[in-house]
């Protein structure tokens, strides 16, 4: 039997959109569970059907990731990022690795001397979370915290292209943090990123990308 063109409703598409939106604008982190389907009926109020099927077609697109037995968790900010994590998913992790070197001791120079007095208050704010959560003891809290350290040195490098690779790598990237943090904090692989933070406010960007780069592949 041949297979007929469907279309989603106009209704439908509202949905999807106003689940995007609270992802791409962060209110749904990375990581983070997204309301119940009840929950989203309740707050949507549409039908049970129509929050399920937005949730599929963003599931596809892979910005979520539905668990069973767990709930849906915000896997991408966008699409092409939903595209980079399933197409390297099973990357050799040496060679995310000099991605991440790439990337990030080239934003770290440029940070240096492109940064404005609040990238380095949002910096310090980033580092001092980042140490707040290893103290604290969780891997994943961690994870995320140092994500968003290197994640403020790009975005006090001041250029959106190098910005907009970077967040399309974002769950590409932490997936290596994760390989390199394991199940456990273990004191002695810890790497402190004062160095980094440092250099950016001095202006020296040599150092700051050498900094940079001593921290890739370490705690």
């Amino acid at each position: 039997m041949a297979l007929s063109t469907t279309r989603r409703t106009p209704l439908s598409d509202q949905v999807i959109a106003q689940l995007r939106a609270q992802i791409t604008s962060g209110e749904w982190p990375v990581g983070s569970r997204i309301p119940t389907e009840s929950e989203l009926v309740e707050q949507l109020g549409v039908a049970r059907n129509t929050v399920r099927e937005a949730v599929r077609a963003l599931a596809h697109n892979g910005l979520l990731d539905i668990r069973q037995g767990s709930g849906t968790y915000v896997l991408a900010t966008s699409e092409l990022a939903g595209v980079m994590h399933r197409r390297f998913a099973d990357a050799d992790q040496e060679q995310v690795a000099e991605l991440r070197s790439m990337l990030e001791t080239s934003a770290a120079g440029l940070a240096a001397t492109r940064r404005t007095e609040r990238d380095l208050e949002l910096l310090a704010t980033a580092l001092a979370r980042r140490e707040a959560a290893w103290s604290a003891g969780d891997p994943e809290d961690f994870v995320q915290a140092d994500a968003a350290f290197h994640q403020a040195v790009v975005a006090a490098a001041h250029n959106d292209v190098i910005a907009a690779v970077y967040a399309d790598l974002g769950e590409v990237l932490r997936a290596h943090l994760r390989h390199d943090v394991g199940s456990e904090l273990i004191a002695e692989r810890y790497v402190g990123h004062d160095g980094i933070l440092d250099a950016v406010r001095a202006g020296d960007a040599a150092r700051a990308s050498v900094e940079a780069g001593r921290a890739i592949g370490a705690c």
